[in-house]
């Protein structure tokens, strides 16, 4: 029976690489004496964010930015450097169940990850030994602009291909505003909250009674 989609479109954070809640940046205002929320609400703030994973600043000037912003209101200089320095170091984990599916599903079908991220994208996902579960990667910073814009999705579908034109295309995205923007865009939207929301769809690229791959055990298909 022919598969339901002809690629795979699958969000990074939050989905595939998993951060400790808050992405750890309560616990680093705590060691550092700073309001909680403090270290989450200056890096993310549209100003800091948006430059960064749009392109027009680098990773590093990105985390240069948000120390000297805490400078100017919460810390020293030296702090803030320190405050940054301890978030960068923060390793997430790995959701290893849906990589182990995205591999083989990358066996028969493209698979590419759509992440709005900085420019050590790339590097990071090479890190935590993700490089190699997806055909490619349409990293925010890398093609200027970030999901829910439209043309990230467009960014994508041309990079798939014949097989971005020419079937139904999944998208797996933790962000509802994402998965919206993605449907309109004419893809299979689906919001991922666990992995139950997705085995079944990507299950359905596998040949029947297909095991777990090479090297992989069956604790790790399961």
């Amino acid at each position: 029976m022919e598969a339901p989609f002809r690629a795979v479109l699958c969000d990074v954070d939050g989905v595939l690489r998993l951060w400790p809640a808050g992405g750890g940046m309560a616990g680093v205002d705590r060691a550092h004496g700073l309001p909680e929320g403090t270290l989450a609400a200056t890096a993310f703030h549209p100003d800091h964010l948006l430059p960064a994973i749009t392109g027009a600043v680098s990773d590093e000037e990105w985390r240069e930015g948000i120390a000297a912003a805490l400078a100017d209101r919460w810390c020293s200089p030296e702090r803030a450097r320190a405050v940054v320095a301890d978030w960068t170091a923060i390793v997430p984990g790995v959701n290893a169940e849906l990589a182990a599916l995205l591999r083989r599903v990358g066996r028969v079908a493209p698979v590419f990850l759509v992440s709005n991220a900085t420019s050590r994208l790339e590097s990071d996902l090479a890190a935590l030994g993700l490089d190699d579960c997806a055909t490619g990667v349409v990293n925010s910073s890398r093609v200027g602009v970030a999901k829910p814009d439209p043309r990230i999705y467009r960014v994508a579908l041309d990079r798939l291909g014949d097989e971005g034109r020419g079937g139904s295309v999944l998208f797996v995205d933790d962000s509802a505003e994402n998965v919206a923007a993605a449907r309109e865009a004419g893809l299979a939207g689906v919001h991922y909250r666990g992995l139950d929301d997705v085995r079944e769809l990507l299950e359905s690229f596998l040949p029947a009674g297909s095991g777990p791959g090479p090297g992989q055990s069956g604790s790790e298909a399961r």
